[in-house]
């Protein structure tokens, strides 16, 4: 857990929700708002896939 928690990648979408979030309180909620979000969530698969490859690679280097 720690490896995800620890990641830049995972931290800067994670950080990156608290924009869309203020977006979704404060602005209209239009056709760019779902693309907010599906950005979002596409940059959180993203990030989480990378660690889990990292962490693949790690596995097969030290066999």
């Amino acid at each position: 857990m720690r490896k995800y928690l620890t990641n830049g990648a995972v931290l800067s979408s994670v950080f990156g929700a608290v924009g869309v979030l203020k977006a979704t309180k404060q602005g209209p909620r239009d056709w760019r708002l779902a693309l907010m979000w599906v950005s979002w969530g596409i940059s959180v698969a993203i990030a989480v896939g990378t660690v889990i490859e990292d962490n693949k690679e790690q596995g097969a280097l030290e066999r």
